[in-house]
């Protein structure tokens, strides 16, 4: 896949954001739970950007996750995601949910213009509802590399199917910067961008590229009694590994007096089983001040078409207009220097705990 997303493409993957999930029918979801999958229980909905999500509490006490959808380009999306669980599952032993067969052995159904999959629902608590302590921040770094490592292996031909968070369509996103209030977030948006542009795009393809999931945010990586795992593969695709770690350490940058914002850690951590190259530590910031961009002016642009939404949509919004402001007083040599710190930092952070509050203080 080139570094550009074509104009067709892009616009494709704007579509699918433009439009919003189908409406919830419990009757209809208790039928699809019953026909494809024989089971019955209470159906709860969930907020959702394209599919129609929902929780399936059943009589035995098990709580399942049910993903359906009636839009056509759902099919190759649940493809991907019931693909990239199964495989993740059947590689490693990192936390994911177990994708549930159908009643005739599949992992997704399609039928009558209707097509989901059922998974388990990952028991734990969202990062973002725990006191993250610098222990529990390295170890979602490991937890994150062996994902990766997990979904390197991973072959689905529908990780190239159009997806507006994917790192191609970056170049294309300032179109949304007239839905950005005025004030000094325009100035780090656009300076995030021309960066991007400029010294990281020409460096993408020197990379190493593999299926990634693409959104670890704290919403998505939950802490469980086996340390921190993830969910929600509906963004991922084919990306840049790096995109994650700074997806995820983007996420976590709320400090201004620690070093990377307080993401330190989470680099450390996720070098310690990917270690970075010279090139990486050298755009890893830029990468994330692009990412944190790419959110803003996608999410700004969303609210603005659905703002009875928005407080779903923005979830991670403020977090990533903090981060950015920031990043933004890093020049260049300053973040490849602090990132090449947290690498070297690694090794004054145990690896593991036997429980991750126990250790640090926290923010």
């Amino acid at each position: 896949m080139s570094s550009v997303a074509p104009r067709p493409w892009f616009r494709a993957a704007t579509e699918t954001l433009a439009r919003r999930a189908g409406p919830e029918d419990a009757e209809q979801i208790a039928a699809l739970l019953a026909r494809h999958y024989g089971l019955a229980g209470e159906i709860i909905p969930l907020s959702s950007e394209v599919e129609r999500t929902s929780e399936v509490r059943l009589p035995d006490g098990r709580a399942l996750i049910f993903k359906t959808a009636t839009r056509p380009e759902a099919v190759d999306s649940f493809r991907f995601q019931s693909a990239a669980l199964a495989g993740v599952r059947g590689g490693t032993d990192a936390a994911v949910p177990e994708v549930l067969p159908t009643l005739s052995g599949g992992l997704m159904f399609e039928a009558e213009g209707v097509c989901g999959y059922l998974q388990t629902r990952l028991e734990g608590e969202a990062l973002h509802r725990v006191p993250l302590t610098p222990q529990l921040i390295f170890e979602t770094g490991v937890a994150l590399a062996r994902l990766d490592a997990a979904l390197a292996r991973v072959k689905i031909h529908t990780a190239r199917r159009p997806v507006l968070w994917n790192i191609t369509c970056w170049p294309h996103l300032m179109e949304f910067a007239p839905h950005l209030p005025p004030g000094p977030l325009v100035d780090h948006v656009h300076a995030a961008m021309v960066d991007y542009s400029a010294r990281i795009l020409p460096q993408l393809h020197e990379l190493d590229w593999q299926i990634t999931h693409n959104d670890p945010s704290p919403h998505n990586m939950i802490l469980t009694r086996v340390g921190p795992g993830f969910i929600d593969f509906g963004d991922g695709g084919w990306n840049p590994r790096l995109q994650d770690l700074a997806i995820a350490a983007g996420h976590l940058v709320t400090d201004a007096t620690q070093p990377l914002g307080g993401a330190a850690p989470l680099v450390a951590g996720y070098a310690s089983i990917h270690p970075l190259t010279r090139q990486e530590a050298g755009i890893l910031v830029g990468l994330m001040r692009a990412r944190q961009a790419a959110l803003i002016l996608i999410n700004r642009w969303r609210s603005h078409l659905f703002p009875d939404e928005a407080a779903y949509i923005n979830k991670n919004l403020a977090r990533a207009e903090r981060g950015l402001a920031i990043l933004s007083s890093l020049d260049a040599a300053a973040a490849e220097t602090a990132v090449e710190a947290a690498v070297d930092a690694a090794t004054a952070l145990p690896h593991h705990s036997n429980h991750p509050y126990q250790t640090g203080q926290t923010r």
